[in-house]
């Protein structure tokens, strides 16, 4: 299963050096989102940020970074939708229903599905799927290797996302709240034992 984090939507103090102990885990794919935030600001976080890891970061705004600095690709959401002309890297996009991972699953490398947990990080943002609905998505193989889970990720749920055959996992706000914990380091290696 891929492990991918997305970024918190606000600048972090030490944000760059905790995205490269990510990937020093063992992180598949790192996702900037920074909704509010100028293209100075995105590229102030890309330099900071080992260039070695460069091939594993997805950007959800500012998509001509992506060829600039040499990205995975870009994730394309409600705010920016449109692929750039002549944009050849790696598109993921978010759905938010089994008929909207229908719709992009084939014309994407992957999607991602959510809210399949309550929210971590949005206060009310609630699980939108049955297990029920969520197992037989599988059996159908709406949900396979393309489709990764999001919403209310934590390692504690890993197991029953693996049993509705997600391809991976997308954390943001468990990661980014343990960022500080002294035993940050063992539970991120935890994470990489349970993928």
């Amino acid at each position: 299963m891929k492990w991918i984090t997305i970024t918190s939507p606000d600048f972090i103090s030490g944000e760059a050096i905790f995205i490269d102990k990510l990937f020093l885990q063992g992180l598949d794919l790192l996702h900037i989102r920074k909704p509010d935030a100028p293209l100075e600001a995105y590229k102030r976080l890309l330099l900071q940020i080992p260039k070695q890891w460069y091939s594993r970061i997805v950007l959800h705004e500012h998509f001509a970074l992506a060829e600039e600095f040499g990205l995975h690709g870009i994730h394309l959401n409600r705010r920016c939708s449109q692929v750039p002309n002549s944009f050849h890297r790696n598109i993921s996009c978010s759905c938010h229903s089994l008929e909207e991972v229908k719709k992009q699953k084939d014309s994407k490398d992957y999607v991602f599905l959510s809210p399949i947990f309550d929210s971590i990080s949005k206060v009310g943002y609630h699980a939108a799927f049955s297990p029920t609905l969520l197992k037989q998505a599988a059996i159908e193989n709406v949900i396979d290797e393309k489709v990764i889970a999001l919403g209310g990720i934590t390692a504690n749920n890993i197991s029953l996302v693996k049993e509705w055959h997600f391809g991976g996992v997308a954390f943001l706000g468990d990661i980014w709240k343990r960022m500080s914990e002294p035993q940050v380091d063992e539970y991120l290696k935890h994470i990489r034992t349970l993928l």
